[in-house]
């Protein structure tokens, strides 16, 4: 069984904790045999809704030489990113992607809604409104997905079922995701025919993003591109349900799961 986890974050994100050095260290251990860095790499200011177009992406190249340096002969290093809203201005993240030293792999992610009161962070949605108003927030945050998928320059669409995790997981509600079906289904007939793909994020262990359904789905439509990443920021998450995502997928209908070198994927038997 080949072990890659292809959405991992640094202390090249705001909210990351170790280096690449140590998460490289990590891996190791745990017996990976793959990661992709994927630090947040966005089009606002962390925590604000300013714009952004730059990144200290010479950072980031000397952290994962230094990886590579100390682990790449235990383990396969690749460097990507995590564009985060994009939609929100393709003009810088354009710019972005321009500066940024070769990538092997671009997740992009869709972290914001709106509602009545202007865009916010889906991690700090309010927790006590009605089923309405949290569908109306999937809703929106769906059409920015599918402005995603329609620009295309990314490799996979990241944790596609975001709200789900922010509006149940942490804030105890029950919103199924089963009344946007329609408009997932049009985002993924945006991205297969452009030979982009979706991740399976493993939620740390919990609800895999997406789950099930449309995992299926995708399956159907024709996709085949698809990764596997933990979201790990701290050590205990790296690598997490790793496998038990990959069993996942053998029974959504895949015979194998996806890995990037320089923006080309590879496929890795299930």
């Amino acid at each position: 069984m080949y072990l890659a986890d292809y959405h991992v974050h640094s202390t090249g994100s705001p909210d990351g904790h170790l280096t690449m050095v140590e998460m490289a260290r990590q891996g190791v251990e745990r017996g990976l045999d793959e990661i992709c860095f994927t630090d947040h790499v966005d089009t606002l200011h962390w925590g604000t809704t300013i714009p952004c177009s730059d990144y200290d992406w010479a950072s980031a190249q000397h952290q994962y030489d230094e990886a590579a340096e100390q682990w790449g002969g235990r383990i396969r290093l690749k460097l990507g990113a995590e564009l985060g809203e994009a939609y929100l201005g393709f003009d810088r993240a354009a710019h972005l992607l321009d500066t940024a030293p070769p990538l092997d792999f671009i997740i992009a992610s869709v972290h914001m809604s709106r509602d009545e009161n202007g865009w916010f962070d889906l991690f700090y949605i309010d927790g006590d409104r009605d089923d309405a108003y949290y569908h109306a927030v999937i809703d929106a945050y769906l059409e920015q997905e599918l402005k995603l998928a329609q620009w295309g320059r990314f490799s996979v669409l990241g944790h596609l079922t975001l709200p789900i995790r922010c509006i149940n997981e942490l804030r105890g509600r029950n919103i199924s995701f089963r009344p946007h079906m329609a408009q997932v289904e049009e985002i993924l007939r945006t991205i297969i025919p452009k030979g982009l793909g979706i991740e399976c994020n493993t939620n740390r262990g919990n609800t895999p993003l997406p789950d099930a359904d449309i995992l299926t789905l995708y399956r159907q439509l024709g996709g085949e591109i698809i990764t596997l990443g933990s979201d790990a920021h701290i050590a205990e998450h790296l690598g997490c349900a790793i496998e038990a995502r990959q069993e996942l997928l053998r029974q959504c209908g895949f015979r194998y799961f996806t890995t990037f070198n320089r923006m080309k994927p590879s496929f890795q038997a299930l």
